[in-house]
């Protein structure tokens, strides 16, 4: 999987509460949460986030309850894949369950700014800021967790190997 986008910025220690506020938890619509994604983070998000873009975030994100809702929300955004100094480790969970692509890596991270222009190949680890001409190496995905993301998350994957009808 390669994506290309522009990037969303946040600090350390996001929580599910600022992704996907508790006060929207009453519904599991995908279009609906995507609506309210990291408004309690940037109120302007929702509006303004583009299919592709990516979020960059330092370490810690989605720490927190552990809500499936926030992957949802983030994925229904349009973003393309998540990449940070470190996840919450439910969050790195979820995220691959409901098929969200996530990366570690601190350099990226470090060396890269809102708006800049990120071109992510997952089966490579390869992050690329054009913006900056620079060049990062994520920690590796392993292959069965990149299965998952490519099938649509856990359930998809499973209804696409037979066991669920």
């Amino acid at each position: 999987m390669k994506f290309k986008g522009n990037v969303w910025k946040y600090g350390a220690d996001i929580d599910t509460d600022r992704i996907i506020p508790a006060r929207y938890l009453n519904t599991s619509d995908p279009a609906e949460l995507a609506k309210h994604c990291m408004e309690d983070a940037d109120k302007t998000f929702a509006e303004k986030v583009r299919l592709g873009d990516i979020i960059l975030a330092d370490k810690n994100f989605g720490c927190g309850s552990s809500r499936e809702h926030a992957p949802i929300a983030i994925k229904a955004s349009g973003i393309s894949c998540v990449i940070a100094k470190s996840f919450a480790r439910i969050f790195y969970r979820n995220a691959f369950n409901m098929g969200l692509p996530i990366l570690e890596s601190s350099e990226a991270v470090d060396a890269s700014e809102q708006g800049d222009a990120l071109e992510v190949d997952m089966d490579s680890g390869e992050i690329i800021n054009v913006t900056r001409n620079v060049k990062f190496t994520a920690r590796p995905v392993p292959l069965f967790m990149q299965e998952l993301v490519n099938a649509g998350g856990l359930l998809e994957s499973i209804k696409k190997k037979g066991a669920l009808r």
